[in-house]
């Protein structure tokens, strides 16, 4: 375990992933330095999709070594780990296993990581039912999976944010809390889909939204307070937060973290990599009125001026400009933390799927976030203009 984990453990607290991401990690899921660019396949030492879903960047000595959470999970049974918001890749399954499986019984859940069947999750398990090493990848935070076969059990989807996984419930299930309540009461509160990756650096408990790892090809800043790119904050994520053993500077956070053998930087062009090829999901067949859409694009382009920030072919300028909170009516106190002090402009593609809005919840549905716009921007729209606009949003 490097020294920064060591500071983790014995002092502020010993946080987890996200993703990317994805997330995080991503959070994307998901994770990410100085890997800015897109990557060809031939130029890639590690595979992009194994990196985004099965590697844990050495990140057991966290999950095992600190939290124990390789202890903790043989109590844990499937109803409960569905219960968090943990998925099930049904692809991994053998024909008919769910079937007979008894999902009341830790052991299944011990027969699942066997099969490396919960996303986001690597273990060893031992032929006496015990778990060796339990670590996390990007894809926790950020993959979901389509419930094609029961509620959090069906196909992986990449990239999607994981907006019903409780994080830091998950966490605070670590006895590395059992002394330390008001921290475990922290974790606790921060809710489904949301994490802090700041909580261990300042102590201040302001949980954000886990954003969407799909949709970043061309889109120079991944996080909501843009500090820089994609891979920088995979790096960050990676090291800072799940734990993975790792490289990492950054003058404005103080952090130097040094490594004997660094399991992260070498493959963060990989994980870009995967990034950049996960498309923003259509929107469902039949989920908006075109005719309408058709006209609220003239109004997102026109009257309610939208276009203005969401620009280009991503619908963000984020590549060029970061915004001072009050411009959008945003709560400041997230950028304030970060390097920037200013919030990045959101993509939209693929806006339908992932309520609610605002790095923090804010505003629960798209017509809500289109109300606050007409009021901070004083557009002025009717009501039917704004009916409109929400249409055109849903068909991104």
């Amino acid at each position: 375990m490097h020294a920064y984990t060591n500071k983790l453990a014995n002092s502020i607290f010993v946080t987890s992933v996200s993703f990317f991401s994805v997330f995080l990690l991503a959070i994307f899921f998901i994770v990410l330095t100085g890997c800015s660019g897109s990557n060809s396949s031939e130029d890639l030492a590690f595979d992009p999709k194994a990196t985004f879903r099965f590697d844990t960047f050495g990140d057991e000595a966290l999950w095992t070594d600190v939290l124990q959470w390789n202890k903790v999970i043989t109590t844990v049974d499937p109803v409960t780990a569905l219960s968090v918001g943990l998925k099930v890749d049904s692809e991994a399954l053998p024909p008919g296993i769910l079937d007979t499986a008894d999902l009341t019984s830790p052991k299944t859940t011990l027969a699942l990581l066997k099969l490396d069947a919960v996303v986001g999750i690597k273990a060893t398990v031992e032929e006496d039912g015990t778990v060796s090493k339990f670590g996390v990848t990007c894809a926790l935070c950020h993959s979901t999976v389509d419930n094609s076969v029961a509620p959090g059990i069906g196909k992986r989807l990449d990239g999607w944010p994981a907006r019903d996984l409780n994080p830091g419930l998950i966490i605070s299930l670590s006895p590395y809390f059992d002394d330390k309540p008001d921290q475990r009461a922290v974790l606790q509160s921060w809710g489904p889909g949301k994490y802090d990756p700041y909580w261990n650096m300042d102590g201040i408990n302001d949980p954000v939204l886990i954003a969407p790892a799909y949709g970043l090809k061309d889109v120079a800043l991944e996080t909501y307070t843009g500090e820089g790119p994609v891979s920088f904050w995979n790096s960050y994520i990676a090291v800072t937060q799940m734990g993975g053993q790792g490289n990492f500077q950054n003058e404005h956070l103080n952090l130097n973290i040094q490594v004997a053998e660094d399991l992260v930087t070498p493959k963060l062009p990989a994980l870009l990599a995967y990034q950049d090829s996960l498309d923003p999901p259509l929107p469902p067949r039949g989920s908006f009125d075109s005719a309408a859409a058709a006209r609220g694009k003239v109004i997102f382009e026109g009257k309610a001026t939208c276009a203005s920030c969401h620009s280009g072919e991503t619908f963000t300028d984020a590549n060029s400009t970061l915004h001072d909170a009050f411009e959008t009516g945003s709560d400041p106190l997230y950028a304030t933390r970060g390097a920037t002090g200013q919030y990045r402009t959101t993509p939209l593609k693929g806006v339908w799927q992932h309520p609610p809005y605002f790095h923090n919840g804010a505003h629960a549905t798209l017509l809500d976030l289109v109300e606050h716009y007409d009021i901070v921007l004083a557009t002025g729209l009717l009501n039917d203009e704004k009916s409109d606009l929400v249409e055109f949003l849903k068909s991104l």
